[in-house]
C-alpha cells in the first residue's frame, strides 16, 4: 500500500517507519524545511531507539517532502499525526489537524483519511463533515490512536497490547486492519467516538495510577512504612497488577499532561465535572515541588546553596522535556538563590532552563554541590554514591526523586538519604528558628 503521513514529529515518523518497515510504502510531509532535509540525509530530530535503524533499513520505502500533494498523490491512506497542544483553556488545539483537511487535494480515488492524533471525543464527526462539505465525501475517516511510549515506541507499534480501529465504514476499518498484517495483537473494532475515548481514558487510567502511589508515597513518608514494599504487595494482587505502580516526582512528557487537561475540559465543556481527574493533576504538580521541602529540611535556607539535578528528560532513554519535573525543580530553585547545575546523556537544557549550568557528567554535575537530586531514573545513576561522588560534593544529601537507589547503600556510604515514600535520613535535620522557619510539606 502507499500510505501518506502529515506530521514528521515523533509520532509520524515513527509511524512511517514502521509501515514501511511491513513493506509499504510511506511519503512522510513536514512543513519545515530544515527538518524534511535532515530526515533525508538520515538524521533523526529526537532521540527514540531503533528509529535511526529502520530509516536506514527501509529508505528505499521512505521519502519525506514539503509538498501536501505529493504526499496525498496516489495514496491509499493519509495519516494525520499533528501535535494537538493544550490551549490556554485546556482545550486541545485542533488548528494542525485543520490545516492537514484544509490542504487536502482532490482525490479521485477512494482514500483513507486516518487519525493518529490524539483529538477530543467528536472531532471525527466534525472532520467527517468538514470533508463531504469540501467535496471529499470519497475519502473515508478512521480512528486509529497510537499508544506508543517513548523510549521504546518501536516495540510498542511492533508488539501492542491492542490496535484500536473505529470506523465509519466497516471496510475502511477493514483496510486500516489489513495495514497491520504481521502485527499479532488484538484489534478492537468500534466507532469512532469510542476509539477517541479509548486513548483518552488509558492515558487518565495510567496517571490516577501514579498520583494514587504518590499519595500512598506521601502518607508512608509520615507514618513510616516504604512505599516501594506497599506497591510490591499491593502489585500482586492479580486484579490490580504491578504496572505504574512506582512513586516518584510525578509525570510529565507530552502526552499524560495534555490529555488529561483535554479529557477534563472535554468533560466540563459537556457539563460534568470530572472530580477524580481534577484530584490527579493537583496532586502530581504538587508532587514535583515536595522535593525543595526535602532539601529545604536538609539545608535549610536554599540562597547560595548548589543543587545538581540529575536527569532533564522526563523519562529516561528519550531527550524529550515537555513538561519535565526538571523544569519546574530547576525554576522553583533559582527562584530560591539557589545554584544549579544539571545532567542528562541526551536531553540538553532548553530556553525554560535559564540560568542552570550544564555538565557532561553526573560526577562534573555534583561537584561542590551541597545536594544532588535524582530527577530522571538513567541507569548511569544507579552508582551515584560512590566514594568519588562523596569526595566531589561539598554536602552528602542525595534526594532520590525515583527511589532508584538502595537507602541502606546510600547511607552506608556516607550520604544522608531522602527517597519518595521512604522513611528520613536518620541525619538530624536543621532545627526550626525564627529566620529559617521550618518548611511544610
Amino acid at each position: 500500500m502507499k500510505v501518506g503521513i502529515f506530521g514528521a514529529g515523533w509520532v509520524g515518523l515513527v509511524t512511517g517507519s514502521c509501515l514501511a518497515d511491513l513493506g509499504h510504502d510511506v511519503v512522510i510531509r513536514d512543513v519545515v524545511p530544515e527538518k524534511v532535509a535532515a530526515l533525508r540525509e538520515g538524521k533523526v530530530p529526537f532521540h527514540e531507539e531503533d528509529v535511526p535503524e529502520l530509516l536506514e533499513r527501509n529508505r528505499d520505502r521512505l521519502s519525506f517532502t514539503l509538498d501536501a500533494g505529493e504526499v496525498a498523490d496516489g495514496a491509499d491512506f493519509l495519516f494525520v499525526c499533528v501535535d494537538t497542544p493544550p490551549t490556554h483553556s485546556g482545550d486541545a488545539d485542533l488548528s494542525r489537524v485543520w490545516t492537514v483537511i484544509d490542504e487536502l487535494p482532490p482525490l479521485e480515488e477512494r482514500t483513507v483519511l486516518v487519525m493518529k492524533s490524539t483529538v477530543p471525543v467528536g472531532t471525527g464527526e466534525k472532520v467527517r463533515a468538514g470533508l463531504d462539505a469540501r467535496g471529499l465525501g470519497n475519502v473515508g475517516y478512521v480512528s486509529n490512536p497510537e499508544f506508543l511510549a517513548e523510549g521504546r515506541a518501536v516495540a510498542d507499534f511492533m508488539n501492542p497490547d491492542r490496535i484500536v480501529i473505529g470506523a465509519y465504514e466497516a471496510a475502511d476499518g477493514d483496510a486500516v486492519e489489513a495495514l497491520y498484517d504481521g502485527v499479532d495483537s488484538t484489534v478492537v473494532r468500534c466507532d469512532v467516538n469510542s476509539a477517541e475515548m479509548i486513548k483518552l481514558a488509558a492515558n487518565a487510567f495510567l496517571m490516577t495510577r501514579i498520583s494514587f502511589i504518590n499519595e500512598i508515597a506521601n502518607v508512608c513518608e509520615l507514618t513510616g512504612a516504604d512505599v516501594t514494599k506497599v506497591a510490591e504487595g499491593v502489585g500482586l494482587d492479580h486484579r490490580l497488577g504491578p504496572h505504574f505502580l512506582r512513586a516518584g516526582i510525578g509525570y510529565g512528557g507530552s502526552c499524560f499532561p495534555k490529555d488529561s487537561l483535554a479529557l477534563k475540559q472535554l468533560a466540563s465543556n459537556s457539563g460534568y465535572h470530572f472530580q477524580l481527574l481534577s484530584a490527579v493533576i493537583e496532586v502530581n504538580e504538587l508532587q514535583k515541588r515536595r522535593v525543595i521541602a526535602k532539601l529545604q529540611k536538609h539545608l535549610g535556607r536554599l540562597r547560595g546553596k548548589h543543587v545538581a539535578l540529575l536527569g532533564l528528560a522526563f523519562k529516561p532513554h528519550t531527550d524529550d522535556m515537555r513538561e519535565a519535573p526538571s523544569i519546574v525543580l530547576a525554576s522553583r530553585l533559582l527562584a530560591e538563590g539557589a545554584e544549579v547545575t544539571v545532567w542528562d546523556p541526551v536531553a540538553k537544557p532548553n530556553e525554560l532552563l535559564k540560568g542552570v549550568t550544564a555538565r557532561e557528567s553526573p560526577l562534573e554535575a555534583v561537584r561542590g554541590a551541597d545536594a544532588a537530586v535524582i530527577v530522571t531514573e538513567w541507569p548511569e545513576l544507579r552508582e551515584l554514591a560512590s566514594p568519588e561522588t562523596l569526595e566531589a560534593m561539598s554536602g552528602t544529601l542525595i534526594v532520590d526523586g525515583r527511589n532508584l537507589l538502595d537507602p541502606d547503600e546510600v547511607r552506608a556510604a556516607g550520604f544522608a538519604y531522602e527517597g519518595v515514600g521512604r522513611s528520613s535520613s536518620p541525619v538530624t535535620a536543621l532545627p526550626a528558628s525564627e529566620e529559617e522557619p521550618a518548611p511544610t510539606t
